[in-house]
């Protein structure tokens, strides 16, 4: 395994940034300062950072339809978590949500401890599609709300105008509708349908990019498939390899 990666998959930071530090020469393996980002280690290698001891482990990836009423979060005093779903074994892992999904929101999070996957998924810079399933109230959308969402939506809120960048919305039957996000901003998929003068009802996220929830139940954790995961790294630019 790459150094970088490894000390990514560690919870040590993101790929960039870890590059920048083992650059720096504040890394050594087996006693010896490293420099090379790609310099191969395996997890019985000895590896510090700033004289720190780092275990190396695996990355790990997981697929999870997040129930109603769960926050995307790995602690809360108060209410129910994402790590209540994630079982013990696993606790110890560093495992933590790729973005996020509103409280009333369920659906698909992808659930890992690789830090520059996840930085790119979440990141607008690489486009990665997110698709929602939305059931709201009020009259039904029309073409004129498709065409706004391919030129990018206009949210004002008092004096201050946000431009969203282009989206594509897919009408449905019964109040129905599938909007496909390239970008995250905080409830941005209510947000776009309360500027039509409509409320969401129901929102459920389905699909990131080619990853698409099928068969999986409300709490359900999974491990991604070798061939979810290939594909997810190749539409941000990632091997297997790194």
């Amino acid at each position: 395994m790459r150094l970088d990666k490894a000390l990514s998959a560690s919870g040590e930071g993101t790929r960039s940034e870890l590059k920048k530090i083992i650059r720096s020469g504040k890394v050594s393996v087996n006693g010896n300062v490293v420099t090379d980002p790609g310099f191969k280690v395996d997890p019985s290698d000895e590896i510090s950072v700033s004289g720190n001891e780092v275990s190396v482990k695996e990355n790990l990836y997981f697929v999870f339809d997040k129930p109603d009423s769960v926050l995307t979060a790995m602690e809360d005093k108060r209410l129910p978590t994402v790590a209540d779903y994630i079982p013990e074994n696993l606790k110890s892992k560093k495992l933590s949500p790729v973005g996020r999904l509103d409280y009333h929101t369920t659906g698909l999070l992808i659930i890992t401890n690789d830090g520059e996957l996840s930085h790119r998924l979440t990141s607008p810079r690489y486009d990665v599609p997110k698709m929602y399933e939305i059931t709201y109230s009020g009259d039904p959308l029309e073409e004129s709300h498709v065409k706004q969402c391919n030129d990018g939506v206009v949210l004002e809120e008092g004096d201050k105008k946000t431009v969203l960048k282009p989206s594509k919305l897919e009408l449905k039957e019964g109040n129905r509708c599938i909007l496909t996000l390239y970008e995250g901003k905080t409830h941005e998929v209510r947000r776009i349908i309360a500027s039509f003068g409509r409320s969401v009802i129901t929102l459920r996220r389905f699909a990131i990019g080619d990853l698409v929830l099928t068969e999986e139940k409300p709490g359900e954790l999974r491990p991604l498939a070798p061939e979810e995961l290939i594909s997810l790294k190749a539409q941000v630019g990632l091997t297997q390899d790194r």
